[in-house]
């Protein structure tokens, strides 16, 4: 009998070459059939013989390609990706004399170092822990006056089979209030964090805790969540027991035809012992009490029949509202006052595709606050009393992009925040080594 041999998925299957008369064995008839209905009776036999045994192989070969990809997996795990960030920065003002009138400067917030700097470059490592578990760890390497440190800017694993849309996330992580408070700075479209976020969450609010969110079966985008964390991370401080920080958030969205789209997001943030939050210059103030940020998010998006490659546009604005109440205290000279912080401030910005590789963007902040106190000297001190100044700033960016995993960006700040004029100037790269995941909306 002769047989054929076929290779599939690295195993190899004979499968036996029948010979017609082997193959078709026709039954006895009262009448002997046409030669025609004797040929398609053939046929007919063979298709379906060959079916079946097409079946078997097809079922072979994904059992086989799913051992295939899950030895691949735990071969390449995890996945690891460096993200290089350097910045060029040039002021009118000295760097160091910087303050944001009204507000209380968390450690991280402020000016980027003069001159040439690491800024802040990444290493992720990430991976499907199994079929239920996906973790990630990146490790933050910062360039600060010259030293440079590594930190665990986040460490979490989050659920993949959760039923009914739900998902939780343990570990460190980057809170989702907000629209770009979790998204990394290399995603940002400006080089530095808006007015409102410095002045607020001290560049990024993170969470050493727990995030549940519930993404809901409905036709438009609805995502609802919840955050604990143990309120070490600006802007709450101390060390408590339980919780020392939660929020909440929504996030809705859809499209609008095939060009347009849209997100916008409600969010709640709140911690009601704060203990000894410590502040960067004027006196070094730290405070104690309770402290709470509600705040809104709209983001639009255009690009013509869903294609962004050519030419997309995008708008996006976010607005916080934060309310404290507790004790100001100067750490320099032990002087306190009782304080009622009443703050808020927004951004707004554009960013145009015009050509491939090529984008453009404008940005303003704007900041005020109306905060109160027993003792106005001490809040002077502190840095928490405006002096009918405004704080704002005027931002232009023009972005070369010639990959997805490369950029070149100049920026300029025409920055109001005191009421001496800075006039800010930065050259950025952005270079993306390794495997790194779509971004989110």
């Amino acid at each position: 009998m002769n047989r054929t041999i076929y290779l599939v998925a690295g195993g190899f299957f004979l499968l036996p070459q029948l010979s017609q008369a082997e193959a078709i064995k026709a039954p006895p008839a009262t009448r002997p059939p046409s030669e025609q209905a004797v040929s398609q009776q053939q046929l007919d036999d063979l298709q379906a013989d060959y079916e079946r045994r097409l079946s078997r192989i097809e079922k072979r070969l994904k059992e086989t390609q799913k051992a295939t990809r899950t030895k691949k997996a735990n071969t390449f795990n995890p996945a690891i990706s460096l993200i290089l960030n350097g910045t060029y920065a040039s002021y009118s003002n000295n760097p160091d004399d910087y303050y944001l009138p009204g507000f209380a400067l968390g450690e991280e917030a402020g000016l980027a170092t003069e001159g040439f700097s690491l800024d802040e470059s990444e290493m992720t490592l990430g991976a499907s822990v199994d079929q239920l578990f996906y973790g990630q760890a990146t490790f933050a390497l910062a360039d600060t006056a010259g030293e440079t440190s590594i930190e665990t800017e986040e460490a979490y694993f989050e659920t993949l089979a959760l039923p009914q849309g739900l998902k939780l996330k343990a570990g460190r992580f980057y809170s989702a209030i907000g629209y770009i408070n979790e998204k990394h700075k290399h995603v940002w479209e400006f080089g530095d964090a808006p007015l409102v976020y410095r002045g607020m969450f001290g560049d990024q609010l993170k969470q050493d805790g727990a995030q549940l969110s519930w993404l809901l079966p409905t036709d438009t985008y609805f995502l609802v969540g919840g955050e604990a964390g143990n309120g070490v991370h600006y802007p709450s401080a101390g060390s408590h027991a339980g919780i020392g920080d939660w929020s909440a958030y929504i996030k809705t969205g859809g499209d609008i035809g095939l060009s347009h789209s849209w997100q916008l997001g409600l969010s709640h943030w709140q911690a009601d012992d704060v203990q000894g939050r410590e502040s960067q210059g004027f006196d070094s103030p730290s405070f104690d009490g309770d402290s709470r940020i509600d705040g809104v998010d709209l983001v639009y998006k255009w690009a013509p029949q869903g294609n962004a490659r050519q030419q997309n546009l995008k708008i996006q604005a976010e607005y916080f509202q934060r309310k404290e109440a507790g004790l100001v205290t100067l750490n320099d000279t032990a002087q306190n006052s009782e304080y009622d912080g009443d703050q808020d401030g927004w951004y707004a910005q554009v960013v145009y595709q015009f050509i491939p590789q090529w984008r453009a963007g404008l940005r303003y902040d704007r900041m005020s606050s109306n905060n109160t106190g027993s003792n106005n000297a001490v809040l002077e001190q502190a840095g928490l009393l405006e002096n009918g100044h405004t704080p704002q700033r005027s931002s232009l960016m023009l972005t070369w992009r010639p990959s997805e995993f490369s950029r070149i960006r100049a920026q300029f700040n025409r920055d109001d925040s005191t009421p001496d004029t800075d006039n800010q100037f930065f050259i950025q790269y952005t270079m993306v080594m390794g495997a790194h995941g779509a971004h989110s909306y």
